[in-house]
């Protein structure tokens, strides 16, 4: 063989090393895919019901409430690799996503799985809320301090399951209400928090500093969360499913339970979205691979999340109807005219 001909099969054989190399190579993306529904008035795979409710008398639907989630692959320590990625951004089912989208770069895995649980458990504290507020039943709320980040104001001046009652002198109605104070502050701002602890009222004050994550917003360092008081008990069980996007159909199988007859009317009907205690409906993430999820486990009708109608009514799948969710009160009187035939069905402009 010529020095010209080795040359070129050795530059060939280097060529194809490298691009294999390339195409293996693990690559800061996450692949999300359709994933699971659960039927909200069924029983879970061990034979539990989803929604169980004790203390109140409950009425069996037939039909489906399903809540969808999305499947991944990837993420830090199992990074999906370039081949993998390429062939997720040809494929129309799945959606490839920055790895810090699901990831963020300041917190780990075993920070975001736990943080996914405490918005799967606040998640449903909030649907009973709502549910029951929407039925007009009484329902009390504590507004408490979760966790309490280091190296920020609170540290060391605030404890878990402090009760915050008052900020500033002013009676607090929720999180959203503190939230929003809040929101209204710039760092550096001096800011009082009333809290019982022990049963003892403490007056705490602080000064606030910028936000890690965006500097121009005061925080005091401590992530809230509410405590409901219920008139009865309501048992949510959904194995390890994490995040906050099943609280609209939570809440609506809980109104369905506790009311006569059937909102589903047969039907399979499916959907996603953030629920509040006033009945504020959320938008979610990935949204088409949860109507693909939908349509695939049967479903016909699609609760949608307002926030969400720009993207979902271009990438529908055929055969699935979309209901627009902007609040909880919204998606009952739109499943009301549904079943009955009267009265408008809001859908995605």
């Amino acid at each position: 063989m010529s020095r010209r001909a080795a040359t070129l099969v050795a530059a060939s054989a280097l060529i194809l090393v490298l691009g294999v190399v390339g195409v293996l190579l693990p690559v800061p993306y996450v692949a999300l895919t359709p994933g699971p529904t659960y039927n909200t008035l069924a029983k879970t795979g061990e034979g539990k019901p989803v929604i169980r409710i004790d203390g109140h008398r409950v009425y069996e639907d037939g039909g489906n409430l399903n809540f969808t989630t999305v499947a991944y692959r990837g993420g830090p320590g199992n990074r999906i690799d370039l081949l993998t990625a390429l062939r997720g951004w040809l494929d129309g089912d799945t959606a490839i996503v920055p790895e810090e989208t699901i990831f963020p770069r300041d917190e780990s895995v075993k920070e975001v799985e736990q943080e996914n649980v405490r918005q799967m458990e606040d998640s449903q504290q909030k649907a009973v809320a709502a549910a029951l507020m929407e039925m007009k039943i009484p329902v009390g709320a504590r507004v408490l301090v979760g966790s309490v980040q280091k190296g920020l104001p609170a540290d060391g001046r605030l404890r878990p399951d402090d009760e915050i009652v008052a900020v500033d002198g002013k009676k607090v109605t929720g999180v959203e209400a503190v939230t929003r104070d809040m929101g209204s502050r710039r760092p550096g701002d001096r800011v009082t928090l009333t809290v019982l602890r022990g049963g003892r009222r403490q007056d705490i004050a602080m000064t606030t500093v910028a936000s890690p994550r965006d500097r121009a917003r005061a925080v005091v360092g401590v992530v809230l969360g509410e405590d409901y008081k219920f008139p009865f008990n309501v048992t949510i069980t959904t194995g390890d499913v994490g995040g906050p996007s099943a609280g609209l159909m939570f809440s609506l199988a809980i109104v369905d339970k506790l009311t006569p007859g059937s909102m589903t009317n047969g039907r399979f009907i499916a959907g996603t979205g953030t629920i509040e205690p006033d009945g504020q409906v959320g938008p979610i993430g990935g949204i088409q691979q949860k109507m693909i999820a939908a349509r695939e486990a049967g479903a016909t009708v699609f609760l949608t999340p307002a926030g969400n109608c720009a993207d979902a009514k271009d990438a529908v799948p055929k055969g699935l109807r979309l209901i627009r969710a902007d609040t909880l009160h919204t998606a009952v009187t739109a499943l009301d005219a549904l079943r009955t035939g009267r009265g408008d069905v809001p859908v995605c402009p």
